[in-house]
């Protein structure tokens, strides 16, 4: 459902939930794209990888969406997945609600009919609006980038550890996530 008369957050905010998730994109509903088998098992991965790590560190989202500004206007992506620290948000936050604060590191899986150039520029969007650190991972490359401010993004594949300071102590690698989703080979 694409609709055409600008939407304010909190409107956007109201709206039932459906079966599809929608993102607000400067005023406008935009439905995300429908997970395919790879982005599933993809998602799955990662989450289970992250999850026991971020135990006492913060919180792990599965499409938890986020609210926040981008070029100046309200802005309420859905990433995939998302880390947010219990630095920028307290373990005893208890709202069901969008996370209240930029994550410490959103991901987005390309789906088959999403670009690369469409997803890294959603990353800087992200970085601008104070995410740490944006992971665009491609399931049939089998490539993990990460976007961080004032870095050049960094493309990571095979068994080369992913690099991410917002993730200390955790060894993980594109190799290490595509065996896990059982996409290696």
């Amino acid at each position: 459902m694409v609709q055409s008369a600008q939407l304010t957050l909190k409107d956007f905010l109201a709206m039932p939930e459906g079966d599809v998730a929608h993102e607000l994109v400067d005023g406008r509903v935009i439905p995300k794209s429908a997970p395919k088998r790879f982005h599933s098992k993809t998602q799955k991965a990662i989450l289970r990888l992250l999850d026991d790590w971020a135990i006492d560190r913060g919180e792990v989202g599965l499409e938890w969406s986020t609210t926040l500004k981008r070029k100046g206007r309200d802005w309420c992506p859905v990433p995939d997945l998302l880390f947010v620290s219990s630095d920028r948000l307290p373990l005893s936050y208890a709202e069901d609600s969008p996370c209240p604060v930029p994550p410490n590191i959103a991901i987005e899986i390309i789906s088959p009919d999403q670009t690369f150039g469409a997803m890294a520029e959603k990353a800087f969007d992200y970085l601008m609006a104070g995410t740490l650190s944006v992971w665009i991972v491609d399931p049939r490359a089998k490539t993990v980038t990460v976007f961080q401010p004032n870095a050049v993004p960094i493309t990571y594949r095979g068994n080369t550890a992913i690099n991410d300071p917002q993730l200390p102590e955790l060894k993980i690698s594109a190799q290490v996530i595509f065996d896990r989703a059982g996409l290696a080979g």
